[in-house]
């Protein structure tokens, strides 16, 4: 027989020049770590090898290098290393404030643009003045460490304001955006017992202002502990009663007087996505989120002052704190109030020409949309990116292969991460080479392994995702978790003092990461487990598939049904042609092993507010449980979608008990 031929030597669709390379701040934190005696390393995996083993010295390193300004210094940086519960920086205080607002003068700092031509901007010195003034006034109405302060909010200049002001006072800050329904707000919010709320009278998407008067009045209802409602006017709707004016209150002329707060001090409470139940309230401190966003932003987005930076969010996702923490490096952040696809499916593009943006961040549907669109970036707007970002779900390798043929001199820095460290486990390097469809590396200070079913760390194989070394943005706790079960329960229970995340991943030789799906809606088919992004991969580059889901069903007969799920785009039918194209691309381009059983069209498919899918509800509605027992529907952007799976779910069963052929109704 003869031997088999070797396997295709991966070639890099981008490679960073010398000088660009030695211009980056990564590269410039090499040099300085040389001159201070620290270490020489030499290049990106001993670099990572010293941040991950010699964690003290290397987060030491960052407070350092970026000049982090302590109030009182530690008596050492990590004292205990339990994960969870680590000790980082014991004795230590400082203010996130102080680090976002230490950069003055007449620079812009935030640039807000919303739908409709609406946009202004503040300068580093009115930005300071406005949170001086909004922080006094919280004191006036004692506000303080060990106080809540909420915000139901778009993405405007407003809603950085009051974060900066909560985070002056020593407050913790907490957000949920107007597309949320009240009761969804409030199944966030409500869990902090919150003393003040800020409002807007609403938000601008796709072609209409979305006024959410009656929306406020009803969060207020079932918020009782706010004793105090700030409204912020954007859409230029009356002022409501009862309500403080937020110009009025940041319009004073006061001193920014930060209060110092240990380096575990609650910042802010983020959530989980909810779709099974109450939202997790996942809590970060000051000093664990201000070090990990200055390593996360500056050396592995490579930002700095002279950056001019957005990522498309709400204040719901994480990456909107990612996108405010870019004040932390003096680069001017821009704030967009809008749908990325409206007037015209560029509209996220021309803003980023417009605001002449160095680095644009987003998610990877939408670069997925983009690539079907084909429009070729470069040629079509006069983009100055020097980064592009893409996060949220992986992406594609064809992609990541078109955006750099679009637009060949932008480094792509495709990113996993979390809510739950409120940053990346695995993103860009800007001195490496850009393989596509994977990760660049494993991000410094991150102890990323894949792990077998042994518990054994695997390379060029799929492991679920591990981190064993704690990282100072892990959890502090989970709100109202006094005893520690939940959070123990969501990353330790699995692997004792080692965290798990859920996610397949590949690390390979390069030192590259591929992400492969959730571990919890692994497929299991044949007894080979497989993620489902590969499958993805394949059927989101057809023109004719709007949106797609796969899951695979134990069955109560012991077998495994293992249905595709998709929306077809405008004038397009699920006829037999398509659904042969549909599983013979999956079968070349991934593998015969993950050929959907069926593929069934449906008009619509529910997704978490930050358009994630929906795979283990789906599979579980579709194994006989409930849609009120999956998912909580204030938690999703279409929650009568998921309705759609119970009549399928019984005929598939009805399908089991009989003589019938194990077949389901194809509808378009």
């Amino acid at each position: 027989m003869p031997a088999d031929d070797p396997a295709p030597v991966p070639v890099p669709a981008w490679t960073p020049t010398a000088d660009a390379a030695a211009r980056t701040q990564i590269s410039t934190f090499g040099r300085w770590l040389a001159t201070e005696g620290r270490g020489e390393f030499g290049g990106y995996d001993e670099l990572w090898r010293w941040s991950t083993t010699e964690l003290e010295e290397f987060w030491q390193a960052i407070a350092d290098f970026y000049d982090v300004r302590f109030r009182q210094q530690a008596t050492r940086v990590l004292a205990d290393d339990a994960m969870p519960g680590a000790e980082w920086f014991p004795t230590a205080t400082l203010n996130y404030a102080d680090q976002a607002l230490r950069h003055t003068g007449e620079q812009t700092a935030i640039v807000a643009v919303s739908e409709g031509g609406h946009r202004h901007q503040v300068t580093r010195d009115e930005l300071r003045n406005q949170v001086a003034s909004l922080a006094h006034w919280l004191r006036t109405q004692g506000i303080g460490p060990g106080d809540r302060v909420v915000g139901y909010l778009p993405n405007i200049t407003a809603t950085v304001v009051a974060f900066l002001a909560t985070a002056t006072v020593g407050a913790t800050w907490s957000a949920c955006s107007q597309e949320y329904s009240p009761d969804g707000a409030a199944d966030r919010l409500g869990q902090l017992e919150p003393t003040v709320l800020f409002i807007a009278d609403g938000y601008r998407y796709a072609g209409k202002e979305h006024d959410r008067s009656t929306h406020n009045d009803e969060l207020r209802r079932l918020l009782p502990s706010v004793r105090t409602t700030v409204w912020v006017p954007h859409l230029g709707t009356a002022q409501p009663p009862g309500t403080e004016h937020f110009g009025t209150l940041t319009q004073g002329d006061h001193l920014l007087d930060t209060t110092p707060v240990p380096f575990d001090q609650p910042l802010w409470v983020l959530y989980s996505s909810g779709t099974t139940g109450r939202p997790k309230g996942i809590v970060h401190g000051h000093g664990g989120v201000t070090l990990e966003h200055l390593k996360f932003l500056g050396l592995h987005l490579d930002l700095d002052a002279s950056s001019r930076f957005a990522w498309y969010t709400s204040t719901s996702w994480m990456m909107w704190n990612i996108q405010v923490s870019g004040l932390l490096l003096g680069a001017t952040i821009v704030l967009y109030d809008g749908s990325p696809g409206w007037p015209h499916p560029g509209a996220l593009w021309q803003l980023a020409a417009d605001e002449q943006l160095t680095f644009l961040g987003t998610s990877a549907a939408y670069l997925t949309a983009a690539h079907k669109d084909g429009t070729h970036l470069g040629s079509a707007y006069d983009l100055q990116l020097t980064g592009l970002g893409s996060t949220g779900s992986p992406l594609p390798a064809g992609t990541a292969q078109w955006i750099h043929d679009t637009l060949p001199t932008t480094w792509l820095a495709a990113a996993c991460g979390g809510t739950d460290i409120a940053s990346g486990f695995a993103g860009g390097v800007p001195t490496l080479p850009s393989y596509p469809g994977e990760m660049q590396a494993r991000l410094l200070g991150v102890a990323l392994e894949a792990w077998n079913q042994h518990g054994q760390p695997v390379t060029d194989k799929v492991g679920e995702l591990v981190v064993t070394r704690p990282m100072p943005s892990m959890p502090l706790y989970f709100w109202n978790d006094p005893d520690g079960a939940r959070y123990r329960d969501a990353y330790f229970s699995t692997y004792p003092d080692v965290w798990r995340h859920g996610d397949w991943v590949t690390v390979n030789t390069r030192g590259g990461v591929i992400v492969h799906g959730r571990s919890d809606a692994t497929m299991n088919r044949y007894g080979v487990r497989m993620g489902s992004a590969e499958i993805y991969e394949a059927v989101d580059q057809l023109e004719e598939v709007a949106d797609a889901v796969v899951v695979g069903v134990e069955e109560s007969d012991g077998g495994y049904w293992m249905p595709l799920f998709v929306v077809l785009a405008d004038g397009h039918d699920l006829d037999p042609d398509l659904i042969a194209r549909i599983r013979g691309r999956i079968r070349s381009e991934v593998s015969p092993r993950h050929v959907p059983d069926d593929v069934i069209a449906l008009p619509a498919l529910p997704h978490t507010m930050t358009g994630k899918r929906l795979e283990l509800p789906i599979k579980r509605i579709l194994q006989g449980a409930a849609p009120s027992n999956v998912a909580n529907p204030a938690a999703l952007d279409d929650a009568d979608a998921l309705a759609q799976f119970v009549p399928i779910a019984a005929q598939r069963k009805t399908a089991l008990h009989t003589d019938i052929p194990r077949r389901i109704a194809r509808t378009s």
